[in-house]
């Protein structure tokens, strides 16, 4: 169990993602971390201090055994795949952004006839990629693994062409009563949780035209 002092618990820290000092108040806690919830843009956030350390964060992240020869992972990644697919010309140029261990969205799009480029913190940790121009960019279950989303998003939007789509796929927050039985937070590499009021508050923010598919994938088409 991580040790908390009470005067901890009841100060706020700036949002990671639109950085606000003082509407990120506590939320929520489960024993082992604290939550806290931005009344700006709603994202629920644990603090700095209780991330794992990017060693035992990377440890965590080896166990896992996705790859493009797994049949049920791709019908998994097909509820971002299939709508993102539809959208874009042929030919487009793709980046899959925290592409994990065992790269496969981007087999999938490379097989529907894309190019594709890879960028992934621990595992394809190429900066160039992150300097090119994209038709379209997904993010598979990495948004919430992000200690500075703010720069992240912004970097993505960065160099999404003009038109271009954004494809996200992270399971959405609901209420504090649902947050408390809530399955997605247990998992210690998790340290963001947006909700669908987060997801409106980045269409905003960059203008966007914004669409919904299930309970977990996002696709944010940018203004040309």
């Amino acid at each position: 169990m991580l040790f908390r002092m009470e005067s901890v618990i009841k100060s706020s820290f700036h949002c990671p993602l639109c950085s606000s000092s003082r509407d990120s108040h506590y939320f929520f806690t489960d024993g082992h971390r604290d939550y806290y919830r931005c009344l700006q843009c709603n994202l629920i956030h644990v603090p700095p201090f209780q991330y794992l350390s990017r060693e035992d964060e990377k440890l965590e992240y080896d166990k896992h055994q996705n790859s493009a020869d797994d049949m049920g992972y791709r019908k998994f990644l097909s509820r971002l795949f299939n709508p993102l697919n539809i959208r874009i010309s042929p030919g487009s140029s793709g980046l899959d952004f925290g592409c994990g261990p065992g790269p496969t969205l981007s087999v999938m799009f490379e097989e529907a006839g894309h190019s594709m480029n890879l960028y992934d913190t621990f595992y394809a940790r190429d900066k160039n990629v992150l300097t090119g121009k994209y038709d379209f960019i997904t993010a598979s279950e990495v948004v919430e693994h992000l200690h500075t989303p703010s720069v992240e998003f912004d970097l993505l939007w960065s160099i999404l062409k003009p038109g271009g789509w954004l494809g996200i796929m992270t399971k959405l927050a609901l209420d504090k009563e649902a947050f408390s039985n809530w399955h997605y937070k247990n998992d210690l590499t998790h340290v963001c949780f947006y909700s669908k009021k987060t997801m409106e508050w980045l269409s905003i923010k960059w203008k966007a035209e914004t669409f919904y598919f299930g309970k977990d994938v996002i696709i944010f088409q940018k203004p040309i």
